[in-house]
């Protein structure tokens, strides 16, 4: 777990493709928010277990289903809004109750926090980062020492740099939290990675 300011990111590496799946959290609301959750569950529960926290809604950087494992039972049981981005193919668009459609720039709060959406297309054309309070979540577009791929259905190579250009753009000291465990380190600052 990580703390910066009131904001709590917990980065649970979970399945067998070196994923990540976030629990990040307003410290002061309790308010809580998955991102891409795994298949198991168990380790997101715990974890707002421990903080006493609520989970109030579900963010997707893609639809890829390495990234939705665990979304169909997370809802169904929670009843929560997860959000995907309008430029989502339909083949990678989970059929899950409380779907929501982002468009750029888009303002989702957590308690007392902001996030923001960033489309930033190419390893699917719906991909999207989210960044609040100084932290970039971004999926399958930028890992520490790699990027996605975009050979799959829907990947754009151009796309994909021009994402990564608008990304690594972003203020220096901007920590990046990718959707993979592929590097050193598990996370890391954009002036470390540019």
């Amino acid at each position: 777990m990580k703390q910066n300011n009131t904001l709590i990111i917990h980065q649970l590496a979970i399945g067998d493709m070196a994923n990540f799946t976030y629990l990040i959290a307003d410290s002061v609301s309790k308010e809580a928010f998955v991102i891409d959750p795994q298949e198991d569950l168990g380790p997101v529960e715990a974890a707002a277990a421990k903080d006493s926290l609520k989970i109030t809604g579900v963010l997707l950087t893609h639809g890829h289903y390495d990234h939705v494992g665990g979304l169909q039972e997370l809802t169904t049981r929670l009843k929560i809004p997860v959000y995907l981005s309008e430029h989502e193919a339909p083949f990678y668009t989970p059929d899950c109750p409380g779907l929501r459609r982002t468009k750029e720039g888009a303002r989702i709060p957590l308690g007392k926090k902001t996030i923001t959406c960033l489309h930033t297309p190419g390893h699917t054309p719906g991909c999207q980062c989210f960044l609040i309070d100084g932290n970039l979540f971004t999926g399958d577009l930028l890992f520490i020492g790699g990027t996605g791929r975009t050979d799959l259905p829907g990947g754009n190579s151009r796309q994909m740099q021009e994402s990564l250009q608008r990304v690594l753009s972003l203020e220096g000291s901007t920590v990046v939290w990718p959707g993979h465990d592929y590097g050193d380190v598990p996370f890391a600052m954009i002036k470390d990675l540019a």
